[in-house]
C-alpha cells in the first residue's frame, strides 16, 4: 500500500502534505527531525490519509493535493472542523 498524508505541525498548525509507502514510519521520521524539510516544524499530528494499491495513483493524489486546486479545497472542506480545532 502507498498512503497519502496530511500532517498537522503543532509548533506552527500548518499542514504539510506526503506520501509513503509506510506511514508509520514515515510519521515517526517527520516527528524525529530526520525529514529535513519539516525538522524545524515538528512536533507533528497525523490528520488524514489515503490509501492506494499503485504507488503512481498516490503520487497523482499527492501532487493534487499540493497544486492547490479544487482536490485541495475539497479535502479542506472535509477538514473543516479538524482545521478549525487546530486553529483554537
Amino acid at each position: 500500500m502507498y498512503y497519502v498524508y496530511v500532517l498537522r505541525s503543532l509548533h506552527d498548525d500548518d499542514l504539510y502534505i506526503g506520501s509513503t509507502p509506510n506511514l508509520r514510519r514515515r510519521l515517526s521520521e517527520h516527528n524525529s527531525g530526520k525529514a529535513a524539510a519539516t525538522a524545524p516544524r515538528r512536533p507533528f499530528a497525523l490528520l488524514y490519509y489515503e490509501a492506494y494499491s499503485a504507488k503512481e495513483d498516490a503520487l497523482h493524489r499527492e501532487h493534487a493535493l499540493k497544486r492547490r486546486g479544487q482536490a485541495r479545497v475539497h479535502l479542506m472542506t472535509r477538514l473543516k472542523e479538524s482545521l478549525r480545532q487546530a486553529q483554537n
